[in-house]
This record gives structure tokens, sequence and C-alpha cells, in this order.
């Protein structure tokens, strides 16, 4: 009968992944680590599916200065597959990691709160951690991160290379954010203005070199103005 097929299903998801109703998340997505890599292990064992995904470099500090919706199919490809394994009705706690989670977590947000995608209303969100970020314009900051980045690397034609197209590009995305901010805000300011009215946890450190504490703590402000 259909009752009995339904708790067949059931049953195989359980056993597939220890979860009641949840099928096994794809392996494309297990990538390290859109969570931190010291938090994924604690989450799995308390019982908690984790989904892992890393914002490319290259869309962290040039594509996404070149293109404010860079990142959109993305994160509707990650919030798609919360449906697909199954999870939309679970608890949904988002934990991004610095500007580069942000970033992605932007067109989640967006996504979320489109008119036009109803779908992902239903999912059942019930906070956010944010480690080490949002941070504002900070090029030090930026430069440091990239360095960090590329330090594997022996080449320092692709180190100067690097640095410089990062400054330059970012120096004119500032100088025309006066303009631009009408028709698209900032990473900064839109996540100051976020819709979203779930919890928010921040997580950072005054002796962090890339992200300014006073960034966050300026968001921290913001949201509460928000009643968040």
């Amino acid at each position: 009968t259909h009752r009995e097929r339904e708790r067949r299903t059931e049953r195989e998801r359980e056993r597939d992944t220890g979860t009641p109703g949840v099928r096994q998340p794809p392996t494309r997505w297990e990538r390290p680590s859109w969570t931190t890599p010291s938090c994924s292990p604690i989450s799995r064992t308390r019982g908690c599916i984790v989904i892992s995904y890393t914002v490319p470099w290259e869309h962290i500090f040039f594509t996404s200065l070149l293109s404010t919706r860079s990142l959109h199919g993305t994160a509707k490809k990650l919030l798609d597959l919360l449906f697909d394994i199954g999870i939309e009705e679970h608890p949904i706690v988002f934990h991004v990691f610095s500007n580069g989670g942000c970033m992605l977590y932007r067109y989640i947000i967006e996504l979320q709160h489109d008119r036009g995608a109803t779908r992902y209303r239903k999912l059942n969100v019930v906070g956010t951690i944010f480690d080490s970020g949002p941070g504002d314009k900070n090029f030090q900051g930026g430069i440091r991160a990239l360095h960090s980045i590329l330090r594997p690397s022996n080449n320092p034609f692709i180190k100067i290379f690097a640095t410089v197209t990062f400054v330059f590009v970012a120096l004119i995305r500032f100088m025309l954010y006066p303009a631009s901010k009408f028709w698209s805000l900032s990473l900064y300011d839109s996540l100051k203005q976020d819709p979203s009215r779930w919890p928010q946890l921040y997580l950072y450190s005054k002796s962090d070199k890339v992200i300014s504490y006073k960034d966050i703590e300026n968001v921290i402000r913001a949201r509460k103005q928000l009643r968040v």
C-alpha cells in the first residue's frame, strides 16, 4: 500500500543518515568548509547534519568586487540542496565564517525574502552564527588575507600581480560606491539591513588583524536597533 511504501522509504532514509526523514547529502557539496573546521566535527557528534561550502578565493577578492551577484546562483543551489535531502523542516543554523561566508549568506537571505521565491520561506531557520565577520572596507586586512592564501605559492610575480589587481579593483569600487549604493548596497551595509529577524550570534576577537572588531560591533548595534 501507499502507507507501507512511505514507511519503507522512511526507514531507508533513517538507515542512510541516522536521522528520520533525511537523505544523505551529495558528496559534491562536502567541501571544507562553510562552517569552520573546528565546528563541523562538534556539530556532527551532536547529531547535526553539516553541509560545508567554501567560497573560492577568486570570488572573494576579485569576482565579487566586479559583479555584485556573482554568488547568487551558488546560494540558490545550496538552498535547493536542503530540500533535496529533505531537511527543510528541521531546525537550520547558518554558520558564516569571515567575509567570504558573508558574501554567500547575503544572497541566501535575499532568496529567502524574495517574493518570487516563496519556496525558500518554508526553511526552518532558527539562527545564524557569524564567525569573524562581517567587516567593512579594510584594504590592509584584505591584503593580509590575500597574502595568507597565496603564501604556499613560490612565485613572487603572482603575489605582486594579485595584490595590485585587488587594490586597483577595490579602489574603483570604493570610489563608485557613493553612486552605486542606490541600486546595490555593499556587503557590509546589506547585512546591517538584513530583513531576517531570527537570532544572531557574533563571534569575534579584538586581536583579529583581518576583520576589525569595531566593524562587527557596529553591525551588532545596527541589528539591535532592528530588535534582532
